[in-house]
């Protein structure tokens, strides 16, 4: 059975808990031929005997809960025939665009019962987003909250729609919970039957389709549970939300495939202080964040406030190795870095157990094989990162659905190219240089923004940094710095002063930044840094002869020489 073959794959991750080299060569990828993880594992599984009155599910803050697997079994089973009594059939589309409310936890198993395609969607979406998504993702369902229902006006009116908490026009979500707790699914699920349908964030274009089968992430992520360093009853926080790949990885597959409990730290906007005092009131074990957030972490007085903590893990960018060290002084826990993709499942990463080498984001992952290639497709120990297909990853995407809803294999056949280029040490430990659109030169140099970034961010009055190419009539281009800086700051050209000989005393003459600009960043809906739009800026201004008036230059500071 492919519930056993999954079972058995993560009892010996488990069993390879601290001893990396073991799990990369005795881990498989399990063969399925049929599975539903929400009926196979979550019901078969985790809601059985005494496993299932444990926590699945804790909510603090606004829409505060607490759900057993158990309870979540029978109320998906209960929201589940009540989307199929309103048309839901299999392999329709529903777009799912709540906040971290338990609804959205019902409702993601809900459709895997059914055999619906998830289209998980942010609640910053605009109604121009949502369009795109209707039209490009074939929608024929829709549960969001109340408060969004206005952004659906003038949108397909045939799509059902169904509100959490109510709206005029729409089917009440309450309705749903009305219906039997036993669910009678319409036959076995293809393992390779369609369930998510992910829209990228669109960093340099337009939003590709990112399709995931009933595999992909729900057992890929098995490798994911295994870098997160999750245990059976462990209470899990990821700063992550809904509506981007990194939730379902850390607030669903990950966490329930160990049978650990999703904690979700309800706030109106972020508030650092806020998320120290709920992991120690709550004692949550394992804890994964952004760089962003540990940027703003650190900045509180951590040391109080370690509580159960056991691992912690950063993902969604480079983290600078300055605040790993801050971390592991006050908390005496090492940040471990994982790379991943809404493509894949976790690639790369730094186990339990492992060393950690400042600036490097680790080694493949289990059931991973990672090269590097060349411009010219060979392979270097400097290049493109990309998956060898022989034979592909379980954790690796279907393929991008195309304009005409026909879907793209991944690669070409041999390879999967990621987009990002990466080095490799002599003891194969990997580190991310930058996008391989975003990596650059200037003087004939190869400039790496990440590299450079990451200076910059350790200047304690800078708290953001984007770097890209400016175009220079003499050296083709020259590295120049948008920045974010600390509150308080006042006086912007002593603080500039201070970048300046911040950056001589730490980079080579040839890629240090010569020009600094401050200004609030460019961003996709998830967070990501829109460089393409500054480099593009810079290039309109070169073409028109523009120098902004904000743009700090080096020869602008007799003081430098």
């Amino acid at each position: 059975m492919s519930v056993a073959a999954f079972q058995q794959a993560r009892d010996l991750l488990f069993a390879c808990r601290g001893d990396y080299p073991r799990a990369k060569a005795a881990f498989r990828w399990p063969e399925m031929a049929e599975f539903n993880y929400a009926l196979d594992w979550f019901d078969g599984v985790l809601a059985q005997g005494e496993q299932g009155g444990r926590e699945a599910l804790r909510i603090a803050g606004p829409g505060a809960a607490r759900r057993s697997f158990a309870e979540l079994s029978a109320d998906s089973n209960r929201v589940a025939n009540g989307l199929r009594a309103l048309g839901v059939r299999r392999g329709d589309r529903i777009l799912l665009m709540l906040g971290n409310v338990v609804p959205m936890w019902e409702a993601m198993l809900a459709a895997m019962k059914l055999g619906a395609v998830v289209i998980p969607a942010a609640t910053l979406l605009t109604p121009a987003d949502l369009a795109d998504r209707f039209a490009r993702g074939r929608v024929r369902h829709v549960i969001a909250a109340a408060g969004e229902a206005q952004k659906f006006e003038g949108l397909d009116p045939g799509v059902t729609r169904i509100a959490v908490g109510g709206a005029p026009g729409w089917h009440d979500y309450d309705a749903l919970r009305a219906h039997p707790a036993e669910f009678l699914p319409d036959g076995p699920t293809p393992a390779r039957d369609p369930l998510l349908l992910y829209f990228t964030s669109g960093t340099t274009a337009k939003p590709k389709l990112v399709l995931h089968d009933q595999c992909s992430y729900p057992v890929g992520h098995l490798v994911t549970m295994y870098w997160l360093g999750l245990r059976p009853g462990d209470l899990h926080l990821n700063i992550s939300s809904p509506g981007w790949a990194k939730h379902a990885w850390s607030c669903l597959f990950a966490p329930w495939n160990a049978g650990a409990a999703v904690f979700i730290n309800n706030q109106p906007r972020f508030d650092a202080a806020g998320t120290l005092e709920a992991i120690a009131r709550e004692g949550v074990t394992t804890f994964c964040a952004p760089p962003t957030v540990w940027r703003m972490l650190v900045q509180q007085e951590m040391g109080p406030f370690r509580g159960a903590l056991r691992e912690l893990c950063s993902a969604g960018e480079p983290l600078n190795p300055e605040i790993i060290a801050q971390v592991e002084k006050a908390w005496g826990l090492t940040i471990r870095e994982g790379y991943g993709q809404t493509e894949t499942t976790l690639q790369v990463g730094y186990f339990p157990g492992m060393a950690v080498k400042p600036g490097s984001m680790g080694l493949p992952a289990p059931g991973y094989d990672i090269r590097l290639l060349g411009p010219d497709g060979a392979e270097a120990e400097s290049g493109e990162l990309a998956l060898a297909l022989a034979p592909p990853p379980l954790g690796l995407m279907r393929g991008y659905q195309q304009e005409d809803g026909g879907i793209a294999p991944p690669g070409d056949g041999r390879f999967y190219r990621t987009g990002d280029v990466a080095e490799r040490d002599s003891e194969g430990h990997l580190s991310y240089v930058g996008r391989a659109d975003d990596v650059f030169k200037a003087s004939d140099y190869r400039i790496s923004p990440f590299e450079l970034e990451s200076v910059l961010i350790e200047h304690p009055q800078v708290i953001e940094a984007a770097v890209v190419p400016a175009p220079d009539p003499v050296r083709l281009a020259v590295p120049k710095a948008f920045l974010v800086l600390a509150p308080g700051v006042n006086d912007e050209r002593a603080a500039m002063l201070s970048v300046f000989r911040h950056l001589r005393a730490r980079l080579a003459p040839f890629k240090r930044p010569r020009r600094l600009e401050v200004m609030e960043l460019p961003k996709t809906i998830s967070g990501k840094i829109r460089r393409v739009e500054l480099r593009q800026m810079e290039e309109r201004r070169f073409r028109a002869g523009e120098r902004p008036a904000a743009e700090h230059r080096e020869e602008d500071f007799p003081e430098l020489t």
